[in-house]
């Protein structure tokens, strides 16, 4: 995952076969080529996925391409699987800590406050009306109150944001200081450039 406190939870993959580090042809709309002039040795296209070897090879039987060094065969990314591999990663909860600390007033404060005990964790998920300071969440719902469907975002993937808010007042006693949690969609699934992640 990029960036602190981030998680990746993997619902969906394209396996491309065989795939290991050597020479082949490059995808159609990456390096298209009739001679071998077209494909510079040693040169990368911008959309390829590799280095040119300076060879201009059969894709197929009627698509020539440059050929290129790198992850072969080369990703072919056209079919995705849907519904997702593991969609059932809707039902998943995590369990998230937090604190906070006011330095200046020497307070410290953890998201699990006087109302969470042991037994309490054990049975609780968390639900913004019915059970609003419960650490341990239903991926489903996190994707749900972010204005998302989890069953699209699990085929080709998705970015969640949780805020959590702690906006106390130090001048009441330190139990009313509890946190406010946040879900926010933070990938436009209306782009189709390069959608997804991807991981090699």
């Amino acid at each position: 995952p990029q960036g602190d406190s981030s998680f990746v939870v993997m619902t969906n993959f394209i396996v491309t076969p065989g795939q290991k580090q050597g020479t082949c042809p490059e995808l159609p709309d990456a390096g298209p080529c009739s001679r071998d002039s077209d494909c510079s040795k040693g040169k990368y296209s911008r959309q390829g996925q590799g280095l040119m070897t300076g060879k201009c090879v059969h894709f197929n039987s009627s698509v020539k391409t440059c050929e290129i060094f790198g992850w072969c065969p080369v990703e072919v990314d056209d079919h995705v699987p849907s519904p997702a591999l593991l969609s059932e990663a809707e039902k998943f909860t995590m369990f998230i800590k937090n604190s906070i600390t006011f330095p200046r007033f020497k307070v410290s404060r953890r998201n699990l406050v006087e109302t969470v005990t042991k037994q309490y964790l054990k049975k609780c998920t968390y639900h913004k009306v019915t059970d609003s300071l419960c650490p341990v969440f239903d991926l489903g719902y996190i994707v749900k109150e972010s204005g998302q469907n989890f069953t699209m975002l699990a085929v080709k993937g998705g970015v969640v944001g949780i805020t959590i808010d702690w906006n106390c007042d130090l001048d009441w006693p330190v139990r009313y200081c509890k946190p406010i949690y946040q879900f926010h969609g933070l990938y436009n699934d209306d782009s189709n450039v390069s959608p997804g992640f991807n991981f090699r």
